[in-house]
């Protein structure tokens, strides 16, 4: 592990990451401005739960895969990228009053929770099948582990596991203020179906970029 020091840079630097907006920080406030803050919140731990996935894989040798197969990370990447495009056809056919509105159909009103689970599994989903996440973490934590550590695998783990625990409170951040936006903008409120449109050009957007994207290194 790193030096206390290291350590307040470690986390510095992960707040700023999360802070930097992108697909699933577009997932979390377009979730908390459709059904309110407790969706944006999910879909939140849902992310977070796909970058524990991403560090147990790095840390068994599946993200250096990722990082040295052209056909591992071509696999992953297109996989990924067709969850996406779809997402955003889904958003982009949305009736007003559908698509992920059908989470809470009223402010304040209770989502049960088939669409919850639906909300956190998108999330999860999102991020897993996102190879460029797992060269992230490949690329950026090895970074404060010391060259001579006995235990790499498992300082990879922890600094993975604060990375991810340390973006949890920048999920609900986001959460709070896409949700805080929609009580006090009447017009996001009674207009919510073009954000369905918008949503899904983004995602669409964001998928075609990671098609198009190429393997670090290559």
């Amino acid at each position: 592990m790193p030096d206390f020091h290291h350590l307040l840079m470690f986390i510095a630097a992960g707040w700023l990451l999360n802070l930097t907006p992108g697909p699933d920080v577009f997932y979390i406030a377009t979730h908390a401005l459709r059904s309110g803050v407790r969706a944006g919140i999910v879909a939140g731990l849902g992310i977070t739960a796909g970058c524990f996935v991403h560090v147990a894989a790095a840390a068994l040798g599946v993200g250096a895969l990722l990082a040295t197969s052209a056909t591992a990370f071509s696999v992953l990447k297109w996989v990924g990228a067709a969850y996406l495009v779809w997402m955003g056809v889904r958003m982009l056919r949305a009736r007003p009053g559908g698509g992920l509105a059908a989470v809470a159909r009223a402010a304040g009103a209770p989502a049960d929770a088939a669409p919850m689970r639906k909300v956190f599994l998108g999330g999860f989903w999102t991020n897993v099948l996102n190879p460029k996440v797992a060269i992230f973490f490949l690329a950026f934590v090895p970074q404060f582990i010391a060259p001579g550590a006995e235990h790499k695998a498992l300082a990879f783990v922890l600094l993975g596991t604060l990375f991810n625990l340390n973006a949890v409170p920048v999920n609900v951040g986001w959460a709070l203020a896409a949700g805080w936006m929609a009580r006090r903008v009447p017009l996001v409120q009674r207009r919510m179906h073009w954000l369905d449109r918008a949503a899904g050009a983004m995602f669409v957007g964001f998928g075609i970029r990671l098609a198009l994207s190429e393997r670090p290194g290559a």
